[in-house]
């Protein structure tokens, strides 16, 4: 495996007994040396009621003690997904580096407050889109999509302030199984697995 310059592979042993933390660290690094416009791209697998799984390719937007943040159109298939079945998992993928996290847990919807304040951090265009977007649902051709842009745009112009639609919020996903993975020689991988216990966390490897 072909490392950046300057990139060392974690001594797994020498995690923090906090996974949170250990992944902080993985994001500062994936973001110095992955090399990519989006570090913190995550993949969020849904499943709905029938146990249909699902899975789509989203940012993540926050990670501390109470869960990991992912927002979106509630009514997008994803949202429908979590309402029917709030079970779910993410994984953040970093092959230059040769890494990977999983967390599994319930998706649990963040405070008005958590989704205006970020929503209003978002760029003009992309808030406008999130107002105009009917997520998932058929649309009829590209030009349906940019006529309602525009009309969006008319409502709401450059520099005013364009107020969060009551479809779009975000999730926080609770940290019941954290695993942190390190690609290792001959595919004998590196793999440590953290669940909450009490107020701390238990940590175990995993055979590659």
């Amino acid at each position: 495996m072909m490392l950046p310059e300057g990139f060392e592979l974690a001594d797994m042993d020498a995690l923090p007994a906090n996974p949170v933390e250990a992944i902080e660290v993985w994001l500062a690094e994936a973001t110095e040396y992955a090399g990519r416009p989006n570090p913190n791209a995550v993949a969020l697998a849904t499943a709905d009621a029938d146990g249909q799984p699902s899975v789509r390719m989203m940012l993540l937007k926050g990670l501390d003690e109470r869960g990991a943040v992912i927002y979106t159109n509630l009514e997008s298939r994803k949202g429908r997904q979590i309402r029917e079945n709030p079970k779910v998992a993410l994984l953040l993928h970093w092959d230059v580096l040769g890494r990977q996290v999983r967390i599994e847990g319930s998706a649990m919807p963040v405070s008005d407050e958590e989704a205006d304040a970020y929503f209003a951090s978002r760029p003009w265009a992309s808030r406008v889109g999130a107002v105009a977007s009917d997520q998932s649902r058929l649309l009829e051709s590209r030009d349906v999509l940019a006529e309602r842009v525009i009309e969006c745009a008319m409502q709401y112009p450059l520099g005013s302030v364009v107020p969060r639609p009551s479809h779009w919020s975000g999730f926080r996903v609770s940290l019941d199984r954290i695993e942190m993975w390190q690609e290792g020689d001959d595919r004998l991988h590196d793999r440590i697995v953290f669940t909450p216990s009490g107020d701390r966390w238990r940590s175990e490897r995993l055979w590659p």
